[in-house]
């Protein structure tokens, strides 16, 4: 049992590989050309944004709330740094146009922060009232314009791969923000489980009065975290606009959906307190290779939305199960103690 129960993994990571796994089998059996290596770095490719939007996800999952602005915050950081760019000074870096998006992204995260650290609001509420706040002030005051061509040092990086080589089935290449999506993912499990601003997560998301109580400052842990988020937001969003060599700034919102359920799906609990980066990388690994299968497999675009939305069903379904499970065998356990204090008494 103790096995069983190592494999399992404390987010149930292993079923969640013994899925993936599954999966990988089943579409090489019914298409050959899917175990290849092109398919790999595509898959890599295809998960890079929907990647650092999880990380960031599930960050403020971890801490007990919900964040669904983190689109907005990064349309409206990598839009705005780009448009400055290609209309005020073409010919800036690279690394000046990335730290003025980074720098927006984190303005915004000390927003959200602020808002709801302060005054202890809702998460959903303020986050959702933050999203409609950003993308109409981009709208208002920054612009609507869809640009084709990115400044010359952006659109550099739009070709720079890492791997580049020729196969049987055609040429694979490794995108650079691919890489970068890696990068971060161990960078933010090192913060999450070797640092004490992790710890302080995953102590406020467990109950956050008892960690205020145990000398955890909340207020400032929560404000620093969405200026995390906001941060890795902001990357996300250049990286979409390099990956996708243009800018426009009706992208990325809308599809918050399918980086929640990847999240959920990779173990992370919505109550908070729970999650993990190596179960939300197979999420959304699990959400970009059923999404490419069922495109292999002819299945309509509208009906991805469908199982996305299924995928996140059964992901919380499974949680609240779970954790039904847990306080009915606390009350089995505690159930004789009471009873044997109610006989001691009446003796």
């Amino acid at each position: 049992m103790d096995t069983l129960r190592r494999l399992r993994g404390p987010n149930n990571e292993g079923i969640l590989a013994l899925v993936l796994l599954s999966l990988f089998v089943t579409m090489s059996t019914l298409s050959p050309a899917f175990f290849t290596v092109g398919t790999a770095f595509s898959i890599l490719r295809s998960a890079t944004v929907p990647l650092i939007f999880a990380l960031a996800v599930l960050i403020v999952i971890v801490s007990g709330g919900i964040d669904v602005s983190f689109a907005a915050v990064a349309i409206f950081s990598a839009y705005t740094a780009v448009s400055f760019a290609i209309t005020t000074a073409p010919e800036l870096p690279a690394l000046v146009i990335i730290a003025l998006a980074l720098a927006i992204g984190a303005v915004l995260g000390l927003i959200n922060g602020v808002v709801i650290a302060r005054y202890r609001l809702p998460t959903l509420i303020v986050t959702l009232g933050t999203q409609g706040l950003f993308v109409g002030v981009m709208y208002t005051y920054i612009g609507a314009t869809y640009y084709a061509q990115l400044p010359p040092s952006l659109a550099a990086l739009s070709s720079l791969s890492v791997l580049d080589f020729r196969t049987e089935t055609g040429r694979a290449s490794l995108h650079v923000m691919a890489v970068v999506a890696i990068g971060l993912s161990v960078l933010v499990w090192w913060m999450l489980t070797k640092t004490m601003f992790g710890r302080s997560l995953y102590a406020i998301g467990g109950d956050a009065e008892a960690a205020r109580r145990a000398g955890f400052r909340v207020m400032r842990t929560q404000i620093l975290m969405y200026v995390l988020v906001g941060v890795l937001a902001a990357i996300a969003g250049i990286a979409h606009m390099v990956m996708g060599r243009s800018a426009n700034p009706q992208d990325l919102v809308g599809n918050e959906l399918d980086i929640i359920a990847a999240v959920v799906l990779g173990g992370a609990s919505i109550f908070g307190g729970r999650g993990s980066v190596l179960g939300t990388v197979m999420g959304v690994l699990l959400i970009q290779v059923i999404n490419n299968s069922l495109l292999l497999a002819g299945v309509p675009s509208a009906w991805l939305r469908a199982a996305v939305g299924f995928l996140l069903i059964v992901g919380v379904g499974v949680q609240a199960v779970t954790a039904r499970k847990k306080a009915r065998r606390v009350h089995t356990l505690d159930e004789p103690k009471a009873e044997h204090v109610v006989k001691g008494g009446a003796s």
